[in-house]
């Protein structure tokens, strides 16, 4: 019988409550859209311990439901396991970009390409700003930002 690779991608931020937990649920929603759950095992985490087992922010909350999407994802804080399992791991800043490298340099048989998930924007806006201390507009940018960048992803990578 014919095995199947699955492609896994992973999501960070400092915090994992505002911009990666929304890209996890975007490129999820993507993925069900499309019927390709079964290639893909996506899910986010931070590079800090600060929320480690909360709920996403509730203004991220609030404008995935504005968009018909809903996760149930709780904060967790990325681990060595993430670096040899995931195929892609995909951040937000160069802060995460520098903490990810420098962790992936400790990790034995990292397989793992990381890169910034703006690589992948068609509008070229190459980093996604934490939204944290914004406002709601701010939480919607970050979320047109996450939809553009993963549907061009998913194009390259299906």
């Amino acid at each position: 019988f014919k095995s199947l690779k699955i492609s896994l991608e992973y999501l960070v931020s400092i915090g994992n409550i505002c911009r990666s937990p929304i890209a996890e649920a975007v490129f999820r929603k993507l993925v069900t859209d499309e019927k390709l759950e079964h290639k893909w095992r996506t899910d986010s985490a931070a590079v800090s311990d600060w929320n480690v087992g909360r709920f996403p922010d509730s203004r991220a909350l609030s404008c995935l439901r504005n968009h018909g999407i809903e996760t149930a994802h709780k904060a967790r804080q990325i681990t060595k396991e993430d670096f040899q399992t995931f195929d892609h791991i995909l951040c937000m800043d160069e802060s995460n970009l520098r903490d990810l490298n420098r962790k992936s340099n400790q990790v034995k048989d990292c397989k793992a390409k990381i890169e910034l998930l703006g690589t992948y924007d068609p509008q070229k806006q190459l980093i996604i700003e934490d939204p944290y201390y914004g406002n709601e507009k701010d939480f919607e940018t970050v979320y047109e930002q996450c939809l553009r960048c993963c549907k061009a992803f998913l194009e390259k990578y299906h």
